[in-house]
């Protein structure tokens, strides 16, 4: 990652070009967006896979979604031109994903580059390498020549054996969709990144809406291959639909397996969209709307606090229950929380497993779990009085009656009226209440006193006003102008 012009790209192809597994291939001719190279680290055969532009919409979704879509970060940076504000959005990037990352100081073949001036800009932004008043591992490389590159790469390996990354090749494989296109000769491939797991032919995987055999496999340079593992990027072709980068993927023994979880996830997807739809109409009304993901130890447990929840809903409040189930809180369920809009995890009498605990760390999302049921009902009653507080409430700036009407044309009227609270002022808008009932809008265009124009009326005096409004104002009627 890296300001535009750093070098990104011309150190993802010198990477590749050195590349045994590149050069054995033949160099790769079409762009999947991952590939996997394999370095001489300490004597032994070790392969990274990288993701090429990881600022792009698979690592941006995924980021949104509390995943995490790469391990390590290499943040370029040219020594030449310095710390850009892209330099800095990159940073940031890596910094809220929490990923252990090394800087490249790159271009330093050129006559004008100075790394010790680079060292200084990035203390000054808080960034503080090593040898310099920090921790963070940098390496001055060439991405044109190749200077420094083995180094940066030794590091990279460096910080993977310090961050003791771990998977399991018993489990089916999961991961995530890099980049989908549509062949017209052999239909919908994807290329994705295992990040759990093994995939094998002769499985089925689904990603989002997108079910595909595992028959056409292939890795990142186009070779058939029957199994893959976790890190390793793929391309499956024939999928039924276009899978979305950014999605997450599973995959399953059989074809019925695989059918009904995308059964189950059209139910889903079809409640979560039921669910977004009340909480913008609910947010267009200034109300707490909140989608809650319960997990308790038995399946009555389930009924027992969304029973107790809903208990909280108010004339401001709307609660939705988005999944309820029975088992510990696990990543499923936190990925699926951060990826739905104002939702909450609550927990009875139940675990939480590690990799939920890092995604909903990651992804901010609310959280709570409790033994007793009135704990966890005391702590939504607070979240919920927060997110009230929080709601921009409109202050009344001033309220009248309405004595006479005049003359009207098309959206234009004539009032005559009496300031009951507050005050009227020229060029504001108001709300038309009928019988206390909010009717319509309008702007007052003109406001005279004692046939005099004048800016504002204050409580108690009456006034004349032309005014804009689609909905005729009538006597007794009251407008209210209101403000934030």
């Amino acid at each position: 990652m890296g300001h535009i012009d750093h070098g990104k790209s011309t150190l993802l192809d010198y990477i590749r070009e050195a590349s045994v597994t590149a050069k054995e291939a033949g160099g790769i001719t079409q762009h999947v967006g991952a590939y996997e190279t394999e370095v001489d680290h300490e004597g032994k055969k070790r392969k990274i896979t990288f993701l090429d532009t990881p600022g792009h919409e698979a690592f941006s979704k995924m980021r949104a979604r509390g995943a995490k879509t790469a391990d390590i970060a290499i943040l370029v940076v040219a020594a030449d031109d310095g710390v850009q504000p892209q330099t800095m959005e990159a940073y940031q990037t890596i910094a809220e994903a929490k990923l252990p990352f090394v800087i490249a100081m790159n271009k330093i073949d050129k006559p004008d580059a100075e790394p010790e001036r680079l060292k200084a800009q990035l203390a000054e932004k808080g960034i503080y390498v090593e040898g310099y008043g920090g921790n963070i591992p940098y390496a001055a490389i060439s991405a044109k020549t190749g200077k420094g590159v083995p180094e940066l790469l030794d590091t990279v390996l460096i910080l993977a054996d310090m961050a003791d990354l771990k998977a399991d090749p018993d489990q089916n494989a999961s991961g995530v969709v890099v980049e989908s296109n549509l062949d017209p000769r052999r239909g919908i491939a994807s290329t994705l990144l295992i990040q759990n797991g093994t995939l094998e032919k002769g499985m089925y995987l689904l990603a989002g809406m997108a079910l595909a055999p595992v028959r056409i496999f292939e890795d990142f340079t186009g070779k058939a291959i029957e199994k893959a593992t976790f890190s390793s990027p793929v391309r499956i072709t024939g999928f039924s639909a276009i899978p979305s980068a950014g999605e997450e993927f599973k995959t399953f023994k059989t074809k019925k397996e695989a059918e009904e979880a995308l059964i189950k996830a059209k139910e889903m997807s079809d409640k979560k969209t039921r669910t977004e739809k009340i909480i913008k109409a609910a947010e267009e009304e200034n109300k707490v709307a909140i989608s809650l993901i319960i997990k308790t130890d038995t399946a009555g447990s389930v009924e027992a606090l969304e029973k107790e929840m809903m208990k909280l809903q108010d004339a401001e409040t709307i609660l939705t229950v988005l999944r309820g189930g029975v088992g510990k809180v696990n990543e499923d369920d936190a990925r699926f929380a951060s990826a739905s809009k104002n939702s909450i995890i609550l927990g009875f009498n139940v675990a939480t497993d590690s990799a939920a605990k890092e995604i909903i760390e990651r992804s901010a999302t609310p959280f709570f779990t409790s033994d007793i049921i009135y704990k966890i009902s005391d702590w939504l009653k607070g979240e919920i009085s927060k997110r009230k507080a929080e709601i921009p409430r409109e202050e009344i700036i001033g309220v009248a009656k309405i004595l006479k009407t005049f003359s009207r044309q098309k959206n234009k009227q004539v009032i005559g009226g009496k300031v009951t609270s507050g005050k009227m002022a020229e060029g504001k808008t108001f709300k038309i209440k009928r019988r206390d009932v909010e009717i319509g809008e309008g702007k007052i265009t003109n406001l005279q006193q004692s046939k005099k124009e004048v800016k504002e009326v204050e409580t108690g005096s009456e006034f004349g006003a032309m005014t804009e409004n689609r909905i005729e104002i009538a006597k007794e009627d009251e407008i209210v102008i209101v403000g934030r």
